[in-house]
C-alpha cells in the first residue's frame, strides 16, 4: 500500500458514516417529499404548505431561535469573561455552570413545568413575598405568550452551557501577550475587549452560533412538555405527522425545512463571522 493512499483510507470511516446516517436519510426524505407513485410530484409540498399549522410551526421555530440564541450568546460571553481569570473556586464555578448541559431536554422541561405551574416553586415564592396576589398562569392555550416565555427560560437555562464552554475555550486560546501589550500602551478593559478579545473570539462565536442554531431549529422535547401543540414547532409537527398521522411525505417536508433553514443560517454565520487575525489585516 502506498503512503499517499493512507489519508484516504483514514477518511473512509467518516465518509461511510456520513453516507449511511446523513446521505441515505436525506435521499429518502427527498424521495418521499417530491414523488408520488414513483414519479416527480409537488402534491406533498402543496399539501404541507396549505396547512396553516406548517406556517405557524415555521414562525414559532424561527421566533424561538431569534429569542433564545442571542440571549444565550450574550449570557455565555459574560459568564466566560467572568470565569476566565484566576480566583478561588473557579473549577467548582465552571462545573456548576455546565450542570444543565447534562440534563436532557425532556427532564429540563419537566423541571421547569414543575417550577412554573400555578402552585409551583416560582408562584409560591412570589406569593409568599407578596409580589403577586394570585398565581401567574404559564400554561394553557389562552396563555401562549407565557408558554413561549417559559420555553425561552427553560432553553436558556438548559443549553447556555454549551455556548459558554465553547467561548471559554476560545478565550483561553487568546495569547496573554496581546492583552499585556495593549495594556502597556494604555488600552483599557473595554478597548481590549472590543479591539482584541471579540475579534479573536469570532471563530469560537461562529462555532457556538452554528451548533446552537442547529439545535434551536430542532427544538422539540421542551416545547412538547411545556406547551404541547399549543406552540407548534417544525420538529414537533414533523414528529406528529410521522407518528400520529402516518403521513411520511409531509413529515419529510418538515424535516427538509429544518435542514434548509440550518444550511442557510450556517452559511450566513460562516460569511459574516470570519476570523480576524491581528497580525495581518487586508
Amino acid at each position: 500500500m502506498e503512503v499517499r493512499h493512507i489519508p484516504y483510507l483514514l477518511l473512509l470511516p467518516a465518509i461511510a458514516y456520513l453516507l449511511f446516517f446523513i446521505g441515505y436519510p436525506l435521499i429518502q426524505a427527498l424521495y418521499l417529499a417530491f414523488t408520488k407513485n414513483g414519479a416527480f410530484s409537488l402534491e406533498t409540498v402543496r399539501r404541507a404548505t396549505s396547512d396553516p399549522t406548517f406556517w405557524q410551526a415555521l414562525k414559532y421555530t424561527i421566533s424561538l431561535a431569534i429569542a433564545i440564541v442571542p440571549i444565550q450568546l450574550i449570557l455565555a460571553l459574560i459568564l466566560a469573561l467572568a470565569v476566565n481569570r484566576a480566583f478561588k473556586g473557579k473549577d467548582f464555578t465552571i462545573y456548576a455552570l455546565i450542570i444543565p448541559l447534562t440534563i436532557s431536554d425532556v427532564a429540563a422541561g419537566l423541571i421547569w413545568y414543575t417550577m412554573l405551574s400555578d402552585y409551583g416553586f416560582m408562584n409560591k415564592l412570589l406569593l409568599n413575598l407578596g409580589l403577586i396576589s394570585q398565581p401567574i398562569h404559564f400554561f394553557g392555550y389562552e396563555y401562549r405568550t407565557m408558554e413561549f416565555l417559559a420555553i425561552v427560560i427553560a432553553e436558556v437555562w438548559r443549553a447556555t452551557a454549551i455556548v459558554f464552554v465553547i467561548i471559554l475555550a476560545g478565550l483561553q486560546m487568546i495569547s496573554r501577550e496581546y492583552l499585556e501589550a495593549a495594556e502597556v500602551f494604555g488600552a483599557g478593559y473595554w478597548i481590549r475587549l472590543r479591539k482584541i478579545v471579540i475579534p479573536m473570539l469570532k471563530p469560537s462565536i461562529q462555532s457556538a452560533l452554528i451548533i446552537r442554531t442547529l439545535f434551536a431549529m430542532q427544538v422539540f422535547g421542551i416545547v412538547w412538555i411545556l406547551a404541547g401543540r399549543d406552540i407548534p414547532v417544525l420538529a414537533g409537527e414533523g414528529f406528529y405527522q410521522l407518528m400520529e398521522i402516518k403521513d411520511y411525505g409531509v413529515a419529510s417536508i418538515y424535516a427538509l425545512t429544518i435542514a434548509l433553514l440550518s444550511i442557510i443560517l450556517g452559511a450566513l454565520y460562516v460569511k459574516f463571522l470570519k476570523a480576524e487575525y491581528l497580525e495581518v489585516r487586508t
